[in-house]
């Protein structure tokens, strides 16, 4: 399938020039003790502190994240869709309590959600160049951020299989 760009460029790619920020995300018991704590919590400007939270404590893996990583060729696959690994060379080189690491930005959550979608719509051979897998990623990737409200895994399958779906993905028929 041939896909038209909408929303983003190939220059800004997903996220374009959104601006960032560091938060602080925390959940207290009725008793107020913290029951979840993250101080550094990468979201962009002007999402709301329940935005953030729910992000931070549903979204994030929290923890067996090696901190270092290399991509692993496939195939067949465009290098951006690649998996990644632990890269076990340059972790043995970290100190062990800096090796595993959990997740802490918006950017990290939602490259995982729009890699895996990307990665099997390449697999089933639904687009027709790197160009168009990558002009789905990014807008998809980037709605993400746009649209807190929305962006939950369920809510986001669920735009892909309506009539609404054309708006973000844009088809353009080859011939």
């Amino acid at each position: 399938m041939k896909i038209e760009r909408q929303f983003t460029t190939e220059a800004t790619g997903a996220y374009g020039a959104m601006a960032f920020t560091t938060t602080v995300s925390e959940i207290r018991n009725p008793d107020g003790k913290v029951v979840f704590r993250n101080d550094a919590v990468e979201v962009p400007e002007g999402w709301s502190q329940v935005a953030s939270d729910v992000l931070a404590q549903k979204y994030f893996r929290k923890a067996g994240v090696p901190s270092v990583l290399k991509k692993v060729k496939e195939k067949g696959v465009p290098e951006f869709l690649w998996r990644s690994v632990a890269d076990e060379e340059a972790l043995a080189k970290l100190p062990e309590d800096q090796r595993i690491v959990g997740e802490t930005s918006a950017k990290q959550v939602f490259d995982r959600l729009a890699g895996a979608w990307a990665y099997w719509g390449w697999k089933g051979g639904y687009f027709t160049t790197e160009a168009d897998a990558r002009a789905y990623y990014d807008p998809l990737a980037g709605s993400l951020l746009r649209r807190p409200q929305d962006w939950r895994p369920d809510q986001v399958v669920q735009r892909l299989r309506t009539p609404a779906a054309p708006r973000l993905l844009h088809p353009v028929r080859e011939g």
